[in-house]
């Protein structure tokens, strides 16, 4: 396999990235400056070297905690469970959430050999047991079939430690039109309807 073939096929790898794309990618390293070359490698390596998943939270960063679970004046009550580290960055763009996070690192499905023992679900549990300072859990998993099965088995591990459980609201996207929404999607927002006040 020549340079060129390998490199189209390493970046072929990348998920959202197909054969054609990965060539276009790869012809576009060859125009630039060995610099430029070399500082993408050198990223990916510090990538691999100094990223770690955070031994609290999961949360992928360069220090351990992570800065989340390191800041103080976040609230310490409140855990957002997401299925990967990817959709705390996706929460944290929005700038309305101040608490803690915890990463699963997956959803439920069997169908992929994945059940509870392959999620930090034992690490969640350890976090919302008794003495924690956790009063609400709000289970951000994905608005999938697998994300609703993930979040209902981790609802009903969560029960017995008294804390509030919630899910975050499925619906509509602002902008998007009513009549191009599928049905599913009509009635999660339908369901997550709440009241207009003043």
């Amino acid at each position: 396999m020549s340079a060129i073939e390998e490199a189209v096929a390493e970046l072929a790898r990348l998920p959202g990235i197909g054969r054609k794309t990965a060539a276009r990618l790869t012809y576009f390293l060859l125009k630039q400056p060995r610099a430029v070359i070399e500082r993408l490698a050198k990223a990916l390596l510090n990538l691999a070297e100094q990223v770690k998943a955070c031994s609290v939270c999961g949360n992928w960063s360069d220090t351990d905690p992570c800065l989340i679970c390191a800041d103080t004046r976040r609230d310490r009550s409140m855990l957002c469970v997401v299925e990967d580290a990817a959709d705390i960055a996706a929460i944290e763009k929005t700038g309305e959430y101040r608490g803690l996070y915890h990463v699963l690192g997956g959803h439920l499905s069997p169908l992929d050999g994945v059940g509870p023992e392959q999620l930090r679900l034992d690490s969640l549990v350890a976090r919302v047991a008794n003495g924690s300072v956790v009063r609400e859990v709000i289970l951000a998993t994905d608005p999938s079939m697998e994300g609703e099965v993930t979040a209902t088995y981790v609802r009903g591990l969560l029960e017995r430690y008294g804390v509030r459980i919630s899910r975050i609201a499925l619906g509509l996207p602002v902008g998007g039109d009513l009549e191009y929404a599928d049905s599913v999607t009509i009635a999660r927002a339908l369901a997550a309807r709440r009241e207009m006040t003043g």
